[in-house]
């Protein structure tokens, strides 16, 4: 079994095929053919991604009652106020293709830009009159788009999204488009499984 830990570039899908406009991990040429994606990251965000060829991983991370957390570094559009952080940490109502999900508890405060963020290509789009923020979200749950609906909802859309960490797997120190591989003990440890 192997266990890795990947810092996902923008432009990139959660899949080893291509698809659309989206690249697959396959172009990478990274990976060992055994390992497969544990969760999601969207092809229009960055940060951490693991990779595993143990199967009993996925369940065992994912499941929204083992409460696994999982921090985003979150670039905002305006200027983020502390209503709106406080109204982050829910629960908020999100609509889901017309069914209604309230959001779990969630952790939530305006941090500055992170320094070990690098550039992203292609650039955010900057608009001279608008600021930004950034924002950390630590949330136990992982519903599509999540992060973005939560900041959309409250009238700060999402510019950019990086997924920090998961539990004690981090991208701080893993530069992007870089592998990490643990041994099964580090790995496990690491998540708390």
């Amino acid at each position: 079994m192997r266990y890795f830990a990947f810092h996902k570039p923008y432009g990139y899908l959660s899949q080893f095929t291509d698809e659309g406009r989206w690249k697959g991990l396959a172009d990478l040429s990274l990976f060992p053919p055994s390992v497969y994606p544990i969760g999601r990251l969207d092809a229009d965000s960055e940060g951490l991604l693991l990779l595993s060829s143990d199967a009993s991983i996925n369940a065992r991370l994912l499941h929204p009652k083992n409460k696994h957390e999982r921090s985003y570094l979150v670039q905002v559009e305006g200027e983020i106020t502390s209503e709106a952080i406080e109204a982050l940490k829910g629960p908020l109502e999100l609509n889901y293709k017309g069914k209604i999900h309230i959001t779990a508890a969630a952790k939530a405060r305006k941090i500055s830009a992170p320094e070990f963020l690098e550039e992203r290509e292609p650039p955010v789009r900057f608009r001279k009159s608008v600021p930004s923020s950034w924002i950390e979200l630590i949330l136990t749950e992982g519903k599509n788009r999540q992060v973005r609906k939560m900041t959309a909802k409250l009238g700060f859309p999402t510019l950019r999204l990086l997924r920090k960490s998961i539990e004690g797997i981090s991208i701080e120190h893993l530069p992007q488009g870089q592998i990490k591989e643990f041994s099964k003990g580090e790995f496990e440890s690491l998540l708390r499984l």
